[in-house]
C-alpha cells in the first residue's frame, strides 16, 4: 500500500521586521477580515501571533477560492510596550486584494514612528 503524504498549503503569509533594531518582530497578533462586497462590512477570518522570526505562513489554506478583498490588522502597541518604547501606531492596518490563486505575501518593516509594506514574494 502506498502512502502519499498530503502537505496543506496556504495563500496568504506576512512578516514583520522591527527596522529599529534590526530584528524580527515576534509576538505581534495579527487579525485577518475578508470585506463582505454586498455590504462593505468586514468578516473576522483568522487571528494568529508571530512566530520568533516575525512571520506567519499559515493564512488562507489555498484548498478554496480566497478572491477578495482583505484587511490584516497588525496590533502592535503591546510589542512595542513590551519592549519599553513608546509608539505612535497603535495598530498597522493593510487592505488589499486577492485576484487569483497565487501566493500573497504582506511585509511590514516597522519602527515606533513608521512603517511600510509592499507585496512580496
Amino acid at each position: 500500500m502506498t502512502s502519499f503524504s498530503q502537505t496543506k498549503t496556504y495563500q496568504l503569509s506576512s512578516h514583520i521586521l522591527d527596522v529599529s533594531k534590526g530584528l524580527p518582530a515576534s509576538g505581534v497578533t495579527i487579525q485577518l477580515e475578508k470585506m463582505n462586497e454586498k455590504n462593505k462590512k468586514w468578516t473576522f477570518v483568522d487571528e494568529k501571533i508571530t512566530d520568533k522570526n516575525g512571520r506567519i505562513s499559515d493564512f488562507l489554506s489555498q484548498e478554496k477560492n480566497n478572491n477578495g478583498i482583505y484587511k490584516l490588522t497588525y496590533f502592535t502597541s503591546d510589542y512595542f510596550k513590551e519592549n519599553n518604547t513608546e509608539s505612535f501606531y497603535p495598530f498597522i492596518e493593510v487592505v488589499f486584494q486577492i485576484t487569483d490563486n497565487s501566493h500573497y505575501h504582506v511585509p511590514i518593516t516597522l519602527s515606533a514612528f513608521g512603517y511600510s509594506t509592499y507585496r512580496g514574494n
